[in-house]
């Protein structure tokens, strides 16, 4: 008997015509190109976007110079079980600067916490306008989430620092402790609890571009969904029941 597919909620924000990018970084634009309607074979469309729009992901190198670039980033750290938290601001970095989450946002959490953890700070499902007064993150927050094992940080904030910030203190805690980041996602529909986690950041690789020059990749947009916690692992039990079944089969064949 046939069971269901588990529920997939896909936590990308859509990126429609019109979407805000980060001050100063390239519009987001989809051009037509080629329209059957106007006698071609097959219709297209131009992309012009930067690496840090909408949901993606930011490789190390992208705060850390002599850090990884994307491509050096294991694809399995952005898949597996996480945590989804509701967050509010509560500490200020210091005088006049915004408040960020902060430590006492894990009060009552377990001491031990999954691999990856998605912050949900309260930013809406679409972006009409770039929200330049987002909730950032304090790098005490960071450091303590490295300490219970967390190795992914996710938040529907476009960063995890202040928009005016120039030391990016979240960002160079998350190098510290050794935390991926993942921003921009859309957890406005996500209840607090925990899933599993499938972030598939677009395949860009490092090398050299028409002219000859070094074109490093710094991030990119990623894909990214929620599944209900467990079900990468019956998936895996899955298959391997299979490949075990397949090979009794062929063992059986030549008996």
């Amino acid at each position: 008997m046939s069971t269901a597919p588990p529920a997939l909620q896909d936590i990308s924000r859509a990126l429609t015509p019109g979407h805000p990018s980060w001050p100063g970084d390239p519009e987001f634009a989809l051009h037509p190109r080629a329209r059957m309607a106007a006698g071609d074979s097959v219709n297209t469309a131009e992309l012009t976007m930067s690496t840090h729009t909408a949901t993606h992901v930011d490789a190390p190198w992208h705060y850390a110079d002599a850090a990884e670039k994307l491509e050096a980033v294991p694809l399995s750290r952005y898949v597996g079980r996480c945590r989804v938290i509701r967050v509010q601001a509560s500490q200020t970095q210091g005088s006049g600067e915004p408040a960020r989450v902060g430590v006492d946002a894990l009060e009552g959490l377990p001491d031990q916490l999954p691999p990856r953890v998605l912050l949900h700070t309260g930013q809406p499902a679409h972006w009409d306008a770039f929200p330049e007064d987002f909730t950032a993150l304090h790098p005490d927050l960071i450091a303590e989430l490295g300490r219970r094992g967390v190795q992914l940080l996710g938040t529907d904030s476009p960063s995890v620092d202040p928009l005016t910030s120039t030391t990016l203190d979240a960002h160079a805690a998350c190098f510290a402790a050794g935390i991926l980041i993942l921003e921009g996602l859309n957890l406005s529909s996500v209840q607090d609890g925990e899933y599993d986690l499938m972030c598939l950041p677009m395949p860009l690789a490092s090398g050299p571009d028409a002219a000859g020059n070094y074109i490093g990749i710094d991030g990119a947009p990623a894909r990214t969904v929620l599944l209900p916690a467990g079900t990468l692992a019956a998936l895996e039990t899955t298959t391997l029941e299979s490949t075990e079944l397949e090979a009794a089969a062929l063992s059986g064949l030549g008996e």
